[in-house]
């Protein structure tokens, strides 16, 4: 009895443990995501000096030209860390594949001895009243199969948002992440893109589409209240694992 109840208070314990951080968002929104940690903060914050402003020559006081990123006719795309462009995701995919198998086969076989050398009628003497060695084997077979399927998908999303230059590698590439997170109510929507892109494929606006950033991982999602009611509560995602049927 004793061993029953302290298995039924670390349940209990640990239920009530589990609950501890869906029960202390209840009436509150979501909070935003700190951006201390992330990659595009730190590359942010540790451009060096130089890197950052503009650093005026004495011949360039006395001249309207400038080569700098921020003069009127300088290059504005991001080329190193610390760098802001812009992603843009434009989704609207399609897809629809049917196709459908059939297959089928019919066999007959069948094997007799009615003379040889008399040796059939001898034996049919011995056998019961019925058989004979006329037909000894008989064999039908049939077999016939039948497969359809298909798929429909249809996804559409347009989104823009401002990404960072972490890292510039060797080879020139550039290596970008950016959040974004917007709050209506009590429903936080995140927004994260990362991934590489060479320097060459960025417009003249500081933007690059979506389609041409390798190893692309775009996550659109929220949290909140909405977002928690379309979930399963834990207990029956337990459940789904662990029962077999």
């Amino acid at each position: 009895m004793k061993a029953r109840l302290n298995a039924a208070l670390l349940l209990f314990a640990a239920m009530a443990i589990s609950a501890c951080q869906p029960l202390s968002t209840v009436g509150r929104a979501p909070e935003f995501t700190p951006m201390e940690p992330r990659q595009e903060h730190r590359a942010l914050y540790n451009v060096p000096l130089p890197e950052r402003t503009e650093m005026r020559r004495g011949a360039d006081d006395a001249s309207l030209w400038s080569a700098g990123q921020r003069s009127l006719l300088g290059d504005r795309r991001a080329s190193r860390a610390g760098d802001i462009l812009t992603v843009v995701i434009e989704i609207d995919d399609r897809a629809e594949i049917q196709n459908s198998s059939q297959r089928g086969r019919t066999g007959s076989q069948s094997l007799g001895v009615p003379q040889l050398f008399g040796v059939p009628q001898r034996i049919d003497e011995r056998l019961p009243p019925g058989a004979s060695m006329a037909n000894a084997v008989g064999i039908d077979s049939s077999s016939s199969f039948q497969g359809s399927g298909s798929v429909s998908r249809n996804e559409r999303l347009t989104l823009r948002v401002a990404t960072t230059v972490v890292e510039r590698l060797p080879n020139g590439v550039l290596q970008i992440e950016g959040s974004q997170e917007v709050r209506v109510n009590n429903e936080l929507r995140e927004l994260i893109v990362t991934g590489f892109i060479r320097p060459e494929d960025i417009s003249r606006r500081n933007e690059i589409a979506y389609d041409r950033i390798a190893g692309a991982r775009i996550s659109y999602g929220g949290r909140g209240q909405i977002s928690d009611i379309q979930q399963p509560r834990y207990g029956q995602q337990i459940a789904d694992i662990v029962l077999p049927f």
